[in-house]
């Protein structure tokens, strides 16, 4: 599938960003006190539940389910300490139409949890490493450094290596 890019950009003196991905689409992220847009951590269940819900009606109109309403709600579940990692998401899937077949209907919900949503996987699965590295400009002399910080994952406890 490739790679995909997410920038987020400072847009004033708060907390609030202004995020753009490698297709284009903008999304104002956050904080309580300016409260323009979702807080990241928000974006989470929304990317999990957004990731399965594409899987789950493609299926369901593929075995020709007539779906009038569908919806997906995620509950996610964070430790009360920094830095507030998911404990859990539960994904709740809301399907109306006549004849609808709660047989396909749970198929659906199998394949996209088991083999199709990439997001869900992801989490899930615990293999993501994530490399944290900076390129830092002095615009006073031009003088630019860079540099490797951390890699996390994968398994890593963010918990233990908060208290490290």
């Amino acid at each position: 599938m490739g790679s995909r890019i997410a920038t987020v950009t400072l847009d004033g003196e708060g907390l609030r960003f202004v995020g753009t991905t490698n297709s284009g689409h903008a999304v104002v992220l956050d904080d309580g006190a300016g409260n323009t847009g979702p807080r990241p951590a928000d974006l989470v269940p929304l990317a999990v539940a957004g990731c399965t819900a594409f899987d789950v009606i493609s299926i369901l109109r593929k075995k020709r389910q007539d779906v009038s309403h569908y919806s997906v709600d995620a509950e996610s579940q964070q430790q009360a300490e920094h830095p507030n990692a998911f404990t859990r998401i539960d994904v709740v899937h809301v399907v109306r139409g006549a004849g609808l077949d709660p047989a396909a209907v749970s198929r659906a919900v199998e394949l996209s949890a088991t083999k199709y949503c990439s997001v869900g996987s992801t989490l899930s699965s615990g293999i993501t490493e994530i490399h944290h590295r900076y390129r830092a400009t002095d615009t006073t002399t031009g003088v630019e450094t860079t540099g490797d910080v951390v890699v996390l994952g994968p398994n890593t406890d963010p918990t233990a290596r908060a208290q490290a």
